[in-house]
């Protein structure tokens, strides 16, 4: 029993398909003529409200070829020093030149006229000096006198920076769609009168009338809720929560389309946004009316039924053949035992199980390799992590360094203890405190000149520093602690025979590489010898971390303090960078790749150059 079991396991994927093919059968025997008419209805919704969707798109360019022209008209009126003059200047007893303004200024209000010349629209200015002027293509449009001691001039000036386009109702209930702008004067931006561009609301709708038909209607609304215009003339004016909650909802889930209920009929409702006039665009279609013609439902049945019915047996013999090769492979699959990736299958059946089975086996393949490549990696990190443990303070460090700081307070160097102290805090907020991998130049050099005056206090500045650094250089990231090692190096080893010397710290751009240079003056190396020590192509591996006996204080200090010194630098203890120097190299490989990295060259008695290649790198 539990053999058959096991081998009906395998057979799992073709029952499984049986089954849904039986209850498909039945589900699609039941509700097919549903199904169908409802899909129908929806592609018919969907077709008719992608139409509608290019119908929105061409009212847009309408509205937008418009409010080009307004835009035009209302430059041209902010940058006239005419039309400034006549707006700004006092009254004056000079009739002359009074008519000269009025004249200069209606020849300029015809050039602003002329930027919408192909609308029937109205154009009117009011200064803060109180003079107007009405250029209406006739007398049916408000004047600007009414128009400047109406709502929408406060509302234009609450916003002086912006063209507006608002709903103004005037006494008799005519209702006008106008652009306002506060006209500003461009050094001070102090408001000296107001443009006003008028369109009767009725000369609006041809801009989409000719898109609407009975049941299919175009409603443009600003974002308080009016309606600014329609071809429902009985919304125009009013205000209504409802469409504009639909509008915002339809924009904000970036929607297609949607359906609602409004008005009391369901419709199927598009939006956009038309931030030139801040306004929403809003197209409703009456589904009912829309789908006034449906398709002929028994003939819906029966195609369904027939293509159905087809398929299914396609399916069923499709599936029978496949799942065959499935169980196949799934046997041999199953065969793959935990960690074993050698066990490859047989490479069989149709095309599809072919490919899966080639697949497999190509992801065994993938695997042994990707496990190799993860061994490499983990030794670099434990090989970084080492090197990152390797980049702590040295308590001996610590204590030489404080109790230098200790004998220039016995001495009354106050001032020179407290830099002392400075910079040792800083160089351990650099060294504990950070934790980054990386680092800026500007950091690493605050550090480095750390140290360096750190020693300067101890041993005196027998050996002096100097820092060329290329400007554009100093927000490149570099590996924390990269040039210290090397500088330490210089300090303890470099000078042994020479008594005192240099040493120099070039930083610069070379292409799209970072130089790192420490160049010293001092004893130099065989390099030929260290290479039979060491292996070819690794001269940094003869560099040391121990101090050297030949380093003297600057400061005076008991003899028998430096004797004790000396004593302990002859061990073989590590300093501040630990084996810093022999890692620095790998660490920037570990980051960068092979092609960057450190090299030395040095000549005995010349002095020795360490050259650091890296990329050029930003904080991101």
């Amino acid at each position: 029993m539990r053999a058959r079991f096991e081998r009906l396991k395998f057979h799992g994927l073709f029952i499984k398909l049986f089954v849904v093919m039986v209850i498909c059968i039945i589900t699609i025997t039941v509700s097919v003529v549903w199904t169908n008419l409802r899909m129908s209805e929806q592609l018919f919704l969907e077709t008719f409200s992608i139409t509608n969707s290019k119908v929105i798109h061409q009212i847009h360019s309408n509205f937008e070829s418009f409010h080009y022209s307004i835009v035009l008209a209302a430059n041209q009126a902010q940058q006239s020093g005419t039309l400034k003059t006549f707006l700004t200047e006092e009254e004056s007893s000079e009739s002359i030149r009074v008519m000269n303004s009025y004249y200069n200024m209606t020849l300029q209000m015809k050039r602003v006229q002329s930027m919408v010349d192909a609308y029937s629209v109205g154009v009117a200015i009011v200064g803060k000096n109180g003079r107007s002027y009405s250029g209406n293509v006739n007398l049916t449009k408000p004047s600007a006198l009414e128009l400047h001691q109406s709502y929408i001039t406060k509302r234009a000036e609450a916003q002086p920076g912006k063209l507006m386009y608002q709903l103004y109702r005037d006494s008799g209930g005519r209702q006008f769609i106008v652009a306002t702008k506060v006209l500003l004067e461009r050094t001070t931006g102090q408001e000296y009168g107001m443009l006003y561009i008028i369109i009767d609301e009725n000369d609006f709708k041809p801009f989409y009338s000719s898109f609407t038909s009975e049941g299919n209607d175009v409603i443009i609304m600003d974002k308080s809720g009016t309606v600014m215009t329609s071809n429902l003339s009985s919304l125009t004016g009013q205000k209504n929560r409802e469409l504009l909650f639909y509008a915002q909802e339809i924009q904000g889930q970036e929607l297609d389309v949607k359906r609602v209920n409004v008005m009391g009929r369901d419709q199927l409702m598009l939006a956009e946004y038309l931030p030139s006039y801040d306004f929403y665009l809003l197209n409703m279609i009456d589904q009912q009316m829309v789908l006034g013609q449906m398709v002929n439902t028994r003939s819906v049945v029966l195609i369904c039924l027939g293509i159905v019915l087809v398929a299914l047996i396609v399916v069923f013999l499709i599936s029978r053949k496949m799942t065959r090769s499935l169980t196949l492979l799934a046997r041999q699959m199953s065969k793959v035992t935990r960690r074993n990736f050698h066990n490859y299958v047989n490479v069989s059946g149709g095309y599809e199980i072919r490919e899966l089975g080639r697949a497999y086996n190509y992801m065994l393949d993938e695997i042994h390799e990707y496990v190799a490549k993860l061994v490499e990696t983990q030794k670099g990190q434990r090989k970084a992590e080492l090197a990152a443990l390797q980049q702590q303070i040295n308590p001996h460090f610590l204590y030489n360094t404080l109790t230098s700081v200790k004998f220039l307070v016995q001495q009354g160097n106050k001032d020179r203890a407290v830099e002392t102290i400075h910079a040792l805090i800083s160089l351990l907020q650099n060294t504990i405190s950070n934790v980054s991998e990386t680092i800026t130049v500007e950091q690493e050099l605050k550090s480095l000149k750390d140290y360096v005056f750190i020693n300067h206090v101890r041993y005196g500045e027998r050996i002096r520093v100097n820092y060329f650094v290329a400007p554009d250089c100093a927000e490149y990231q570099v590996p924390k602690l990269m040039i210290q090692p090397f500088m330490e190096n210089a300090f303890f080893h470099a000078f042994n025979v020479k008594s005192e010397g240099v040493i120099h710290v070039l930083i610069a751009k070379e292409g799209q590489k970072l130089l790192c240079e420490i160049v010293d003056n001092g004893d130099g190396m065989d390099m030929a010898k260290l290479e039979l020590e060491h292996g070819a192509g690794k001269p940094n591996l003869h560099l040391k971390t121990s101090e050297s006996t030949g380093i003297k204080r600057s400061e005076a200090a008991s003899a028998n303090h430096v004797t004790q010194d000396k004593q302990k630098f002859k061990s073989s203890r590590k300093l501040f960078s630990g084996i810093g120097i022999a890692n620095v190299n790998d660490r920037i490989r570990l980051l960068y790749g092979e092609e960057y990295g450190v090299t030395i060259t040095s000549k005995l008695g010349e002095g020795t150059q360490v050259r650091i290649t890296l990329p050029l790198s930003e904080k991101s």
